[in-house]
């Protein structure tokens, strides 16, 4: 236990350390470019296949990919395609996104139907050093409001960890709320959403802070052992 402790110190300072911004701030793909996305993905949709939107930062929008298929998105629907699952994967990843931000444009994407919600938001949150209280109740209030849209969805929440850069007190409170919400709302979590790729150079873009396509298939794995038994 000890140990695996210490290896997720080691693996989150990089998220302090390579920049006191956040995951990004700046994107060439904005909200107006997002919304086109969507829906061009929801009318593409078909009719009697389930939804499988992923609402995050840029860890889920795939910032700085030359390739949007390199993206763990992209590689999810590829997955499920090769096992003849009828599941439509939606991206809703905005790089630069707190959970405030979130919260503010949830319930325009619930405009489409949802059927398992990954929700990945919080790094941005912690790399500024917000109230966590505030970020647990944005969080909070987006579960809720994905679960008024539909009571049978699944959700699952992709936890994330502060390092102990933002000390002591704030790293305890932090690295709460994923466990927390997910035992409140009877969610599924994901421990880390990095795991096994922050902080290893050769999966990582130049920045040091985001997956490049080779940590993006390690990121498809740290979800699909939560999602998969979701699909049966």
């Amino acid at each position: 236990m000890i140990k695996r402790v210490g290896y997720f110190l080691v693996l989150l300072s990089f998220l302090f350390n390579a920049s006191c911004k956040d995951i990004q701030t700046t994107n060439a793909e904005g909200p107006q470019e997002v919304e086109k996305k969507l829906k061009t993905e929801n009318n593409s949709t078909k009719e009697d296949s389930k939804s499988i939107l992923c609402f995050g930062n840029s860890l889920t929008a795939g910032y700085g990919l030359k390739d949007e298929s390199d993206g763990w998105t992209f590689l999810l629907q590829k997955r499920i395609d090769s096992l003849g699952l009828n599941f439509k994967v939606v991206n809703a990843g905005l790089s630069g996104e707190t959970t405030a931000e979130g919260l503010q444009r949830i319930n325009w994407v619930l405009n489409q139907a949802v059927d398992i919600f990954i929700l990945e938001l919080g790094a941005n949150d912690m790399l500024r050093g917000l109230d966590v209280a505030q970020t647990e109740s944005n969080l909070e209030k987006i579960i809720e409001a994905v679960m008024k849209k539909n009571s049978n969805v699944q959700i699952i929440l992709a936890g994330m960890l502060a390092p102990p850069n933002m000390g002591n007190d704030y790293e305890k409170s932090f690295n709460t709320i994923f466990p927390k919400l997910s035992k409140k709302y009877n969610v599924k979590r994901i421990p880390f959403f990095l795991e096994n790729v922050a902080q290893i150079p050769e999966l990582n873009l130049p920045d040091g802070k985001h997956p490049n396509p080779k940590g993006q298939k390690i990121v498809l794995e740290n979800v699909w052992t939560h999602l998969e038994p979701l699909l049966k």
